[in-house]
């Protein structure tokens, strides 16, 4: 067994027994910080639950629960000690980790990525990549999507000169006035308003799903420092048990209403209906397989993210991502 596995192992041992040894009810509480990667939404349920619902408090953690966005970057935060905890996606880990990071996985949030595609059901369905075919579809330069539509076309085998590749922004208008056939969208927010408004319309809506192709690019991640882990992995340990634990108790179907006025106190623009379907949908995501613990790690679908990486040259080497994942809080699924 190599070496840094046996190091780590025992780290988890030792971790391991501090949690079950209660220690996480020590009188004084432990301070941290934990950066979200977006702002306060269903995506964030989990989170919330975990502050709000005590479960922090009671493994004995006092954790300030900031909320991300387009000028923060928990990775960044980690690096200066502004964070101990935060949430970043498996592409920014791999490219951070390719800089030198000593940014670490402790825990999986999305089993199945929430970034996938809308489209007309008047369109004939897609059921094979080929079937993307001399369509007009929707990326965001320089973002997941295009890494992700990308692959998708390569393996269809497909290229630019056999599609149409729409350049998206914040604005969903092109879409609707069909200047784009297929578009980017996040299934458990954006995805669920649009396919309302379309609906009303009487224009119904498909998803294109990349995972039913091949294709798992790893989504919302929980991350933390090499340093964490080292000095104080009995942190990590009641840190990212009680967050797991905090998601699957938001997720319970038993628990759904008071998890909807949790997210609502904090998302007040989303009316109730559309956050239970948000929430419907969200926890299709995060725990597709009843039988995969809620932060499960997904080794397989880290080590094709970072192949995706290299294979569209967003990095140049290997960085060797399962070296990086350490599932404190779940089992990783076989590698």
């Amino acid at each position: 067994m190599n070496r840094i596995f046996v190091k780590w192992g025992a780290l988890w041992l030792a971790a391991a027994m501090v949690w079950t040894a209660g220690l996480g009810h020590a009188a004084e509480p432990i301070s941290m910080a934990y950066r979200l990667k977006w702002l306060f939404n269903v995506s964030t349920a989990g989170d919330l639950w975990a502050d709000t619902e005590g479960i922090f408090s009671g493994a004995g953690l006092n954790v300030e629960v900031k909320a991300g966005g387009p000028e923060r970057d928990a990775i960044k935060e980690l690096e200066l000690g502004h964070t101990e905890f935060g949430v970043a996606s498996a592409d920014q880990v791999i490219r951070a980790a390719a800089k030198g990071s000593p940014v670490v996985v402790i825990a999986q949030i999305f089993q199945i990525n929430p970034l996938q595609w809308i489209y007309r059901a008047s369109a004939p369905p897609i059921t094979t990549l080929g079937d993307l075919r001399g369509h007009t579809i929707g990326i965001t330069y320089g973002g997941n999507d295009e890494t992700i539509m990308r692959t998708l076309l390569a393996k269809a085998g497909l290229d630019e000169k056999d599609v149409s590749l729409f350049s998206v922004r914040y604005d969903f208008t092109p879409f609707y006035q069909k200047r784009a056939e297929i578009w980017p969208i996040y299934r458990n927010s954006q995805g669920i308003t649009i396919a309302h408004r379309m609906a009303n319309a009487g224009d119904p809506v498909r998803y294109l799903d990349p995972a039913a192709f091949g294709v798992r690019f790893v989504a919302n991640s929980v991350v933390t420092s090499r340093a964490m882990m080292e000095e104080r992995p009995e942190t990590a340990v009641l840190f990212v048990r009680a967050l797991c634990r905090a998601w699957e108790e938001a997720l319970d179907p038993a628990n759904e209403e008071k998890a909807l006025a949790v997210i609502a106190r904090f998302d007040k623009d989303s009316p109730p209906d559309l956050l239970k379907e948000q929430l419907d949908v969200t926890r299709q995501l995060v725990r597709p397989d009843p039988g995969v613990a809620v932060g499960t790690i997904d080794v397989a679908a880290w080590r094709q993210t970072e192949q995706v990486m290299r294979d569209q040259g967003l990095i140049q080497a290997p960085v060797q991502v399962e070296r990086r994942l350490f599932p404190f809080g779940a089992p990783s699924k076989p590698q």
